[in-house]
């Protein structure tokens, strides 16, 4: 399988499979979108980063139609942002637990790599906004989630997809003690998916004004 192609179906898996955290309670940290290992990722944290991938979504396109496009395809963008943010934590602590370190050169060498295939910095840049809603200023972040993530199926003897890598997200996530903002939904461990909390007259609404949707 094309090597672009394989890390990037660890980010379609990762945002799949984040329903395996623990589930957390009702109790939300006020201002708060979610607590992961005592530390809080806060509501405008969680805007700033949907508004940087509205931001640069804006930037490529100049048509309006086609804009309203590019909203209307990651219209769950709030919700798999927080996501990836507890993912990325998890992650972390899964690779540190099993003493696993990512240098800035490997970042710098798979970056590379993956900017050869896609034409260019530019393109890669472009490849990753619009599949998997990553902004070009936190490409290196998930560059770095994606190579941590290598490693430690490898340590595991598995890859990604296996139940045994998951296990160990799992594993880092109870130690993590996750607890989501149910404005944002619960984590559902035995059906292993997301649940949307039921007050529909919550919205989220971004600094811009945009509304996600589930």
């Amino acid at each position: 399988m094309h090597r672009r192609r394989r890390t990037a179906l660890l980010l379609s898996a990762a945002i799949a499979a984040a329903p395996l955290l623990t589930a957390c309670g009702s109790d939300a940290h006020p201002g708060a979108a979610a607590v992961v290992g005592g530390q809080r990722i806060t509501v405008a944290q969680l805007e700033t980063r949907v508004n940087e991938v509205r931001d640069a979504q804006r930037a490529a396109v100049t048509d309006d139609a086609q804009y309203a496009q590019a909203i209307a395809k990651t219209g769950t963008l709030t919700r798999d942002t927080l996501h990836g943010m507890v993912l990325d934590r998890v992650l972390h602590r899964a690779a540190e637990d099993a003493g696993i370190t990512v240098t800035r050169k490997e970042i710098q060498t798979m970056r590379a790599g993956l900017e050869q295939q896609a034409g260019g910095a530019k393109g890669l840049e472009t490849a990753w906004l619009q599949q998997y809603g990553i902004a070009p200023e936190r490409l290196d972040d998930n560059l770095r989630l994606q190579l941590e993530a290598q490693k430690l199926a490898a340590a595991l003897g598995t890859d990604t997809s296996q139940p045994a890598f998951w296990a160990a997200l799992s594993k880092a996530s109870k130690e993590l003690d996750v607890d989501l903002n149910p404005r944002y939904g619960t984590w559902d461990v035995e059906k292993s998916s997301r649940v949307d909390a039921k007050t529909p007259w919550v919205r989220e609404v971004t600094a811009s004004g945009t509304r996600q949707t589930a």
